[in-house]
């Protein structure tokens, strides 16, 4: 067990500059960003900041009314703010691990509970996963990111990223995926006799199966989403 003085506890905890740029993680769970603009992050995930800033939640008509943001992420229970100001900004999201990817005119998906913050750089389109909208978690729905700028993604503990090749697919539980590569298009399978081992309450074990050239990014951890009226995890 850790004890401290104050004086003692404020040196040990106290933030720091670490001269990394935009994002910085400031400790693996909580992400500074210092601000000269605008960003979007994740409705809820601001814990503190300095310096001057506002925020507003993304405006259903903001970007026009064929995205009109899908109704995906708020629907499901998750909104993106963006941010205006300068000064530093802190993020977490329910102390899940954070990791800051440089995206290099690239593109990935992300589950949209696991996206904390993007540069406004970044073009962004939301891909709700239909064909399993009534069987789990009330339909998942992921976004897509490409261009050159940073996100920053979370995940429960360490995430493993397992790489898909054409003679050797990857299959995941939904509930623990991530993110993979923007070069992969997953497919929905079942497995009847997988819902006996994993206790499911209704309906069959639904798996994501990657194929191709890529990689794809999984949680240690099963996540029950919002919404949820379907089988749980």
């Amino acid at each position: 067990m850790n004890r401290y003085s104050i004086s003692q506890f404020v040196e040990h905890t106290k933030q720091q500059d670490k001269g990394e740029g935009l994002f910085e993680l400031e400790t693996p769970r909580m992400l500074e960003i210092n601000l000269e603009g605008q960003i979007w992050s994740k409705m809820g995930t601001m814990v503190s900041y300095r310096g001057n800033m506002k925020f507003e939640r993304e405006g259903i008509l903001e970007h026009g009314i064929g995205k009109l943001f899908k109704k995906a992420l708020t629907g499901e229970g998750t909104a993106l703010m963006k941010v205006n100001g300068n000064g530093k900004l802190y993020l977490a999201d329910q102390g899940k691990k954070i990791s800051i990817l440089h995206l290099n005119d690239e593109a990935i998906f992300v589950n949209g509970n696991d996206l904390l913050a993007f540069e406004p750089s970044i073009s962004w389109d939301i891909k709700l996963m239909r064909k399993i909208a009534g069987m789990m978690s009330g339909g998942l729905f992921n976004v897509r990111l490409e261009g050159r700028g940073m996100i920053a993604i979370t995940s429960h503990y360490e995430p493993l990223t397992l790489i898909v090749t054409p003679d050797n697919p990857v299959y995941t539980d939904p509930n623990a995926t991530v993110a993979w590569s923007g070069t992969l298009s997953p497919e929905f399978v079942t497995d009847i006799s997988l819902k006996t081992f994993l206790g499911r309450g209704s309906g069959e074990s639904i798996q994501m199966k990657f194929s191709g050239e890529g990689f794809v990014v999984v949680q240690p951890f099963e996540e029950v989403y919002f919404g949820n009226t379907g089988s749980s995890s």
